[in-house]
């Protein structure tokens, strides 16, 4: 089975040749300001609306370069992922428009938009019971049958390189402002997003100090980053963020945010709602709960933004319908 890149080192290099491929792919996304989240907050606050991304999150950006990268003769022979959906629906996406064949594995239980989006894109979609089954091992088996590549969802240096652009875009953007941010907060699950990120802005913007932010119960790489060492979370605990329940941080990307991260946060479900609230009223857009948990941190005080100047980054936006209005409801 054709397997990911060997290198274990992301380079800003990287992330530019990424950012060519994407380029008309991608869309550049706005950061976005209210007064009201300023005024709560105590800080300047510009937020990075990645779910104005296609495919609704930033995940579209390491996919495509990852199926981009792919030999021509080897794409014939289609791509394999798993992901409980914006990575599936990033490979999708991606995999459509360069004309690969594409499945995806995903858990029974996730978000309905989301295993609509993934199928509506031309992906075939496996399902499996996220208590039970080995996602991994289930993809791996298909693309090894197949001689398929197999796409992870962070673990790789070309999925990385392409979530960077993201830094890129921020890093453009707080120039075009005359800004310089004395932070980034970055939603964390597997770490693609977050050490693509900072690997540009560690270059860009190495005034800015960038933290991840995870549910309460799945801060497993805040935890890492503290020990200096892997800390898996413990199992049986729950959390709306569906895209962000990880039990251990990536192998390929700890390493490189425990050499760029300034640390770690975590959040609970409830400031999570009531941050997809505040992202609805007061910046117009929808926020899907693994979306929200950096701007949860923000209006929390979790981090302290008074005074400061801060790019929270809102990394996704699917999410059903009835769950979003279940969840913000009560904050509206």
């Amino acid at each position: 089975m054709p397997s990911s890149p060997a290198s274990e080192s992301v380079a800003v290099s990287d992330i530019e040749t990424a950012a060519e491929r994407l380029r008309g792919v991608a869309v550049r996304t706005p950061l976005l300001a209210s007064g009201a989240i300023d005024s709560r907050t105590g800080g300047t606050i510009l937020v990075k609306a990645e779910m104005l991304q296609r495919t609704g999150s930033f995940k579209l950006r390491g996919a495509y370069n990852r199926v981009a990268a792919i030999d021509p003769q080897q794409r014939r022979r289609g791509v394999v992922a798993y992901s409980s959906g914006n990575h599936a629906q990033g490979v999708a996406a991606a995999a459509g428009m360069l004309g690969v064949p594409a499945t995806i594995v995903m858990p029974a239980d996730a978000p309905a938009a989301k295993l609509d989006g993934t199928r509506a894109l031309g992906a075939d979609v496996v399902l499996y019971d996220r208590a039970t089954g080995d996602r991994e091992a289930i993809a791996a088996e298909i693309a090894n049958d197949r001689g398929a590549t197999l796409i992870p969802p962070f673990d790789d240096p070309h999925v990385i390189a392409g979530q960077g652009t993201v830094g890129l875009e921020i890093a453009d953007q707080a120039d075009a402002r005359g800004v310089v941010f004395d932070a980034v907060l970055v939603p964390c699950s597997g770490g693609g997003l977050v050490s693509g990120i900072a690997t540009v802005l560690s270059d860009r913007m190495p005034e800015a100090k960038i933290y991840t932010v995870e549910p309460e119960g799945f801060d497993d790489t805040a935890r890492s980053l503290a020990a200096g060492a892997v800390v898996r979370n413990e199992p049986g605990r729950t959390s709306i963020c569906d895209g962000l329940l990880l039990p251990v941080p990536g192998t390929l990307t700890l390493p490189i945010n425990q050499t760029l991260l300034a640390g770690g946060l975590a959040v609970d479900d409830d400031a999570v709602a009531e941050a997809m609230a505040a992202a609805f009223r007061h910046l117009k857009v929808v926020a899907e709960p693994s979306g929200a948990v950096a701007l949860a941190a923000a209006l929390t005080g979790t981090f302290d933004c008074c005074g400061k100047t801060v790019c929270v980054v809102c990394s996704g936006g699917n999410v059903d319908g009835r769950t979003f209005f279940d969840l913000v409801g009560p904050y509206l």
